[in-house]
């Protein structure tokens, strides 16, 4: 399937996080192939988004996000959870889309008789339950999405703006008026 180039990670970060879904988040780990349609999102926006990391400024974790758009940003909370991010817009502007949901997509050479594939698609809430189920872990923050050949996007079903689904952020009640944003996205 084809990628989605750096032009589209170098858009408005609101407009790609609700792009995104319908895509595939795809992961080799050795030769192997997981692939996940995504199916949720957030969206965090530039220095003055109190919810995004990058608020307090460049710092050793946060460098990745005032790179070129297109990269992982790959963090840990709670002292065991990753969570996936995908750097936008432009370089030295801190921007990205956390991936919160996603579906998992049997392999295709799957036996139809032996299995039920209704069963088999899984669908997975969190970001933190995603890295783990697609074994993402902080070795893959800064990975270029565009070129890498360990964890990227493919185009998948454009998904209407009737099916998409807008909400608060979760977690950030701490960001003052930040936190009313309606920048997390759902396929309904």
């Amino acid at each position: 399937m084809k990628r989605p180039g750096r032009k589209f990670f170098s858009r408005n970060t609101v407009i790609i996080a609700q792009d995104l879904l319908g895509k595939y988040l795809v992961r080799r780990v050795d030769n192997k192939i997981i692939r996940a349609k995504i199916t949720e999102t957030e969206a965090y926006c530039g220095p003055n988004d109190l919810a995004n990391h990058a608020s307090k400024g460049l710092t050793p974790r946060t460098k990745v996000m005032f790179g070129p758009p297109g990269h992982a940003y790959i963090y840990l909370i709670y002292g065991m959870y990753h969570c996936l991010n995908i750097v936008t817009e432009k370089k030295g502007y801190p921007a990205a889309v956390l991936i919160r949901g996603c579906e998992l997509i049997p392999p295709p050479n799957l036996k139809f008789k032996i299995f039920n594939l209704k069963l088999l698609k899984k669908r997975i809430d969190g970001p933190g339950k995603l890295c783990r189920e697609l074994k993402i872990d902080k070795g893959l923050n800064g990975k270029d999405i565009c070129i890498s050949k360990e964890l990227w996007i493919e185009d998948g079903e454009r998904v209407s703006a009737k099916l998409i689904r807008k909400s608060k952020r979760v977690g950030v009640d701490y960001a003052g008026k930040w936190k009313d944003k309606l920048w997390r996205f759902m396929i309904k």
